[in-house]
């Protein structure tokens, strides 16, 4: 009962500020100088606090609603490093909520995710991200309920390398793996220069698993995937393994078990599940380098 008369407020906000003052018709201005518009109330007072796990699907977009990035995740929520931050949004819903925020893009990219800017934006754009959050966690219960799935699947470990094993002799791969496990073979050599720490990569990547069927794909999306290789959280541990092995105009076939893969957790959206081998065609479509002072 408590928890309705703040959403009642929140919505009569909503509805009855200025837009006017509002360059955005539909959103209100937060304290941090962000936009936001509640689409949907939730029935829970389960509202989100810094340190909670959070299951959302999340899409992010262009001010014109051009879709650049759609999923589930899960993701660990923590204090607003600068205002107008993904966490700043996160922390103004509860579960079952669903709203629309304006943030802007340049922060987003070079602080959230430490990378540039894709072309389509600059620095002083704004960009939508929609929210419908269907699960808060705090953390203790968060990692109960981690501990209580993982001990359930700790046999699946055994199963997966007779699956990957199987799937390398029916296409008689004959390649010996890397010290990690993973599997790089190059279908298309490259003539450009190879990927060093620091430098910039456009990528496109096609994920299968072993039985051939596709959960992710640059490609079908139309939009290559850009990001600073060396940094942490980007691409998955064999991936980034692999792409650095690779030279600009290379195309390569990645056979990665989960070890350097999405582990024994799988994947945060819950597409690639436990101890889940997958294959990946990558195709290292440019190098930028990075540029030091030195070079300037």
């Amino acid at each position: 009962m408590n928890r309705m008369y703040p959403l009642l407020a929140l919505a009569a906000t909503l509805l009855f500020s200025c837009s006017d003052k509002s360059p955005y018709p539909g959103y209100s201005k937060s304290s941090e100088g962000f936009y936001y518009n509640l689409q949907k109330l939730g029935n829970s007072d389960k509202q989100v606090q810094a340190g909670d796990y959070i299951t959302a699907d999340i899409s992010y977009h262009t001010m014109e609603d051009s879709a650049f990035f759609q999923g589930r995740r899960t993701v660990k929520v923590t204090q607003p490093s600068y205002p107008g931050s993904v966490d700043a949004c996160f922390l103004m819903l509860s579960k079952g909520e669903k709203a629309s925020f304006i943030i802007p893009a340049g922060p987003f990219f070079k602080k959230t995710l430490e990378t540039n800017l894709p072309g389509f934006l600059n620095d002083r754009d704004s960009m939508k991200m929609q929210v419908d959050l269907l699960e808060v966690q705090r953390e203790k219960e968060f990692r109960r309920q981690k501990e209580a799935f993982l001990n359930w699947i700790e046999d699946f470990g055994e199963y997966e390398r007779v699956l990957l094993q199987r799937f390398l002799d029916q296409k008689r791969i004959d390649a010996k793996p890397t010290p990690s496990g993973l599997y790089h073979i190059v279908l298309e050599e490259g003539q450009g220069p190879g990927v060093q720490e620091g430098d910039t990569v456009v990528v496109h990547y096609e994920g299968k698993f072993l039985n051939g069927k596709f959960f992710d794909s640059t490609k079908q999306r139309k939009q290559p995937f850009e990001f600073v290789y060396g940094h942490e959280m980007q691409v998955i541990k064999g991936m980034e393994e692999v792409i650095g092995k690779m030279y600009e105009g290379e195309k390569a076939l990645a056979i990665l078990p989960s070890e350097v893969a999405f582990g024994k957790t799988g994947s945060s959206t819950g597409i690639v599940p436990p101890y889940t081998s997958v294959v990946y065609k990558v195709s290292l479509l440019e190098v930028r380098k990075k540029t030091t002072g030195e070079e300037e």
